[in-house]
């Protein structure tokens, strides 16, 4: 792939900065002193709710480990962090545990960053109760090399009371109908039926593949990048389609996570997860959960971040896979989804009789439970963090007008086969 000037000076400032962000910690120290081995952990763990909660968590860990000290570090959200994590490793001060998604496993895999964790895993008691679904986010080639975080995927959040405003009696189950609920909950530009995710980013793409792969449609075909087809096109003009009836909102670039809108009541519908229940109570307002509508199938997009374990030394890369024992483990995963709304991926968790009360106390939950039946994993490529990128850009495209979905689409797919040679 061909870097421009510019990238690389962007890059070359950022490695200068690196230091800063690791707390000048050197790649070839290990214990110190005190007998203490200090690791970081980069992360953009979000909202700020579930930044405190996962805060108190680690405080946990540190306490009952004393020869371990993990340092928090949040780096922005996962975009913004791309270019500093390429930059830790090009600069050789890289973190120890990286909270991402798994999607970044073939890069860092062809930089020689991380530490393959097939051994240590297959060693592992905790091998038995991770859900199996997510094996396939864990493995590229013959090797495992991230393990997840938490899990989750993606609903339609609504307002229930704007919705009884509006006479509506129904939850919409199909585009069709989705489109037609939209509108009668749009009142001029005071209140709007939906808010839309928009811009380049990987999270932009994750809350529009659902609908790309509930139409059948697809982006990789034959291990090759591939955004032309119908069912890419299908979904692309949806939201086209709610935008240009002034039914939708686009989110600010690359911030379609946000619930501003949302909670002030300024838009009835927004795509969004689980890790917002935390956020949403905080807020009281009245919210509830259905299932993505359908057009050919119903489908949504795994997703939940993984962390990944870079090459340093043996001391720090054993106290990091100390850290991933806790984060796996029951303990840390049932606080972390009674508190946030994530979905567990330790199956001592998901079936013990304290989640399944704060199930019932939240039937919000059921749904993205019942999801994980039509989940999809994006794709484990190398090559991903390009084809979201012209994904990104052909949905942002689409959707502010600039060119029908089947132009954007033609336009990012040309850039995709200069970017990785096909």
């Amino acid at each position: 792939m061909k870097i421009k000037n510019n990238f690389i000076t962007f890059i070359t400032v950022l490695i200068l900065l690196v230091p800063l962000l690791t707390g000048c910690q050197n790649s070839m120290e290990g214990t110190s002193a005190d007998g203490v081995t200090r690791i970081t952990f980069w992360h953009g763990i979000n909202p700020p709710e579930n930044r405190e909660i996962f805060n108190e968590l680690l405080a946990q860990f540190n306490e009952n480990n004393p020869n371990i000290e993990v340092q928090g570090l949040y780096v922005g959200q996962p975009d913004e962090q791309l270019p500093k994590i390429i930059a830790s490793v090009v600069g050789n001060q890289p973190p120890d545990v990286l909270w991402y998604v798994p999607q970044l496993t073939g890069k860092l895999v062809d930089l020689g960053a991380i530490k393959p964790l097939t051994e240590w895993f297959d060693g592992s008691t905790l091998k038995e109760e991770i859900e199996p679904a997510m094996l396939s986010t864990m493995r590229l080639g013959n090797e495992i090399w991230s393990v997840p975080f938490a899990t989750n995927n993606t609903a339609m959040f609504y307002r229930p009371s704007l919705f009884e405003e509006a006479g509506i009696t129904e939850l919409p189950s199909t585009w069709d109908e989705f489109v037609t609920v939209a509108g009668q909950l749009t009142k001029g530009n005071e209140q709007h039926g939906v808010l839309l995710s928009s811009g380049k980013g990987e999270f932009t793409v994750f809350v529009w593949l659902p609908f790309i792969y509930g139409a059948d449609g697809f982006i990789v075909e034959n291990d090759q990048p591939n955004l032309i087809n119908e069912g890419t096109q299908k979904a692309l003009s949806l939201g086209a389609e709610l935008v240009n009836s002034n039914y939708a909102i686009l989110s600010a670039p690359d911030r379609g996570y946000e619930l501003d809108d949302f909670i002030s009541g300024r838009v009835a519908m927004q795509i969004t997860g689980p890790w917002t229940l935390a956020q949403l109570k905080q807020s009281g307002i009245d919210y509830g959960v259905f299932p993505l509508p359908v057009v050919d199938k119903p489908a949504t997009v795994l997703g939940g971040e993984s962390l990944f374990v870079f090459k340093t030394n043996p001391e720090r890369e054993e106290a990091s896979l100390r850290f991933l024992e806790y984060i796996l483990g029951k303990e840390f995963q049932q606080q972390w989804a009674l508190k946030t709304g994530y979905l567990p991926i330790n199956r001592l968790v998901k079936d013990s009789a304290e989640y399944q009360q704060f199930v019932a106390e939240n039937p919000v939950l059921e749904v993205f439970l019942e999801q994980m039946d039509n989940a999809y994993t994006r794709p484990i490529l190398s090559d991903y963090p390009t084809i979201s990128e012209n994904l990104g850009r052909a949905i942002e495209s689409t959707l502010l007008g600039q060119k029908s979905a089947e132009d954007a689409l033609g336009e990012s797919q040309k850039r995709i086969n200069l970017s990785v040679g096909n």
